[in-house]
């Protein structure tokens, strides 16, 4: 049976069954929801032994109408898993629907929504109570416990993906068009296998203004989903595709809002016809913020039509990579399914989500410390808070950023090696940790070291590798050759030179070109003032080897 069927069955309503005192009650399913009545104030049988863990409920004492109405009865107390009977009361929608766990039930956090409803103890009798247990008998006994079927609670593990659907709610679609739009996005979401595990996803509307429908962290099972995008309401106006596609990069995917550290972060954009802004600046924010954009591209603008585009190659300007990939064409919203599976192989194709790698989670930067005599302990501990400023940047894991340290005089001491340490938290407190070593200054040697010793077990890693040099003086050794070495290892370098650091030597250590690698002050407390950019040279760098 298709799930459409098997959702559709799952929320019907039985006919009314009359009280003792002549009053109509409807007996109804342990999944209808509050939405699925449409009464003001309508009084209900829930049935006996519903699956608590099955239930979605979202708020506390005042519910929104997305929540299962048995189970919003059992989380308030009104009733409890032996069934009975409910009023419920429809109430206006609200923001904030607090997440309380309550009789066995955790309810959800929710944002806001467009209504509400609220239980309390209904109609008791014996004729009730026996509607009641008809329905939870419905299905034939087996003696056994029901089987939760986690796997399905937990989605797809094979497609880890944050997906924002992008829909197109502008006027070039038409109310007609944007309700065949919705049933296609439904299509999408049940054959991703979306789950607590799987794959998570949210919806935002492209019109005159971008609007967030729902968040990443709002639903995490398909029929929910499914119900969230039937509610969507057609918005009209100018298709600002890409003023929508940059809110969405930089508002969409935080943590608060349900994104996941690690997981592919992707926008599906859905255009008819043709944006009525500029997508090129939207796109860069997006992959800037490692987002990895698709473009589904439905009815093409006609040769009259093309005149009124601000620039027809809007597509490849916008998506993650020009390759063709990341680009898909329906000719029309009419029988669309046998475009779901092919697209959907695509959202779930991890290695192929090449914008999800950011300079900020896609290197690995060694510092190479200068502990000689000449700087003391008070400005040790200055270049150090430098050290840690600039690696509080970048986003360190077992898979993402890497941080190394060697502090050097005539001899080097690896202080950390990039597989130490696999958080941001325990990288800076090894930095803090590092004490004065205190001697002469040998800096060639300590960069061959580096390179041999630091660099050496991460060459052919994925990562693209840098090197702070960090002196406040002059080398008694060459640094040429050595820099040279390690520049040719597929090493950046950057040169920070102090107070009597020649510049001729800092010059000769960075990689080309020279002018942007190489950084002086005076000072130690001019350290602080270089890190903005340190960080930006290391991303400008980073996005360069990818063209």
């Amino acid at each position: 049976m298709r799930l459409s069927a098997l959702l559709l069955g799952a929320f019907l309503l039985s006919g009314p069954v009359r009280g003792s005192d002549g009053s109509a009650s409807t007996a109804i399913t342990c999944f209808t929801r509050g939405l699925d009545l449409r009464k003001g104030t309508e009084d209900v049988l829930c049935p006996a032994n519903c699956p608590l863990w099955q239930f979605y409920v979202f708020g506390d004492g005042v519910y929104a109408s997305l929540s299962s109405v048995c189970g919003a009865a059992i989380h308030s107390g009104v009733i409890t898993n032996t069934g009975g009977a409910v009023r419920v009361q429809t109430l206006p929608g609200q923001e904030n629907y607090p997440a309380v766990n309550a009789n066995g039930i955790q309810s959800q956090v929710l944002s806001r929504w467009a209504s509400s409803f609220s239980v309390t103890a209904g109609i008791k009798n014996a004729a009730l109570e026996a509607v009641g247990r008809s329905v939870s008998t419905a299905r034939p006994s087996t003696g056994k416990r029901p089987k939760k079927t986690l796997d399905k609670k937990a989605g797809n593990k094979d497609c880890k993906a944050d997906i924002a659907f992008l829909i197109d709610g502008s006027y070039n679609i038409g109310q007609r068009r944007f309700n065949l739009q919705k049933n296609f996005v439904g299509k999408v979401a049940v054959m991703l296998g979306i789950g607590t595990e799987g794959p998570h996803v949210g919806v935002v509307q492209a019109s005159e203004h971008p609007k967030i429908e729902f968040y990443l962290k709002n639903f995490t099972a398909t029929k929910e989903v499914l119900f969230a995008i039937k509610e969507l309401g057609f918005r009209g106006g100018n298709s600002n595709t890409g003023k929508a596609l940059k809110y969405t990069a930089q508002k969409f995917f935080s943590l608060e809002n349900g994104a996941r550290k690690g997981i592919p972060k992707i926008i599906v954009v859905f255009l008819d016809g043709w944006p009525s802004d500029d997508l090129e600046e939207a796109g860069i924010v997006a992959r800037e913020f490692g987002v990895n954009v698709f473009i589904v591209s439905v009815a093409k603008p006609t040769t009259e039509e093309l005149g009124m585009v601000q620039d027809i190659g809007f597509v490849d300007k916008a998506v993650c990579r020009n390759n063709g990939f990341f680009s898909y064409q329906m000719p029309t919203w009419f029988g669309t399914t046998k475009y779901v599976k092919p697209l959907v192989q695509k959202l779930c194709s991890h290695e192929q989500m090449l914008c999800s790698k950011t300079c900020y989670n896609s290197v690995n930067i060694g510092f190479l410390i200068d502990g000689s005599s000449s700087i003391g302990e008070i400005n040790f501990r200055l270049m150090l808070e430098f050290v840690s400023n600039v690696a509080k940047a970048f986003e360190i894991s077992d898979i993402g950023s890497k941080v190394a340290a060697v502090q050097f005089t005539y001899n080097q001491r690896k202080e950390f090696g990039f597989t130490d340490h696999v958080t941001k938290e325990k990288v800076l407190s090894a930095i803090r940790s590092i004490q004065y070593m205190s001697g002469g200054t040998a800096t060639g040697d300590a960069i061959s070291f580096t390179t041999r010793t630091v660099f050496g077990p991460v060459k052919d890693g994925p990562n693209k590798n840098f090197l702070i040099v960090l002196t406040d003086g002059q080398s008694y050794d060459d640094v040429t050759g050595p820099a040279a070495a390690a520049r040719k290892a597929g090493i950046t370098v950057f040169s920070v030179g102090v107070a009597w650091a020649p510049l001729d030597d800092l010059k000769e250590m960075a990689s080309e070109p020279r002018e942007s690698h190489t950084f002086f002050t005076r000072e130690f407390t001019g350290l602080e003032q270089m890190v903005p950019d340190i960080i930006r040279g290391i991303c400008k760098d980073y996005l360069d080897s990818k063209q």
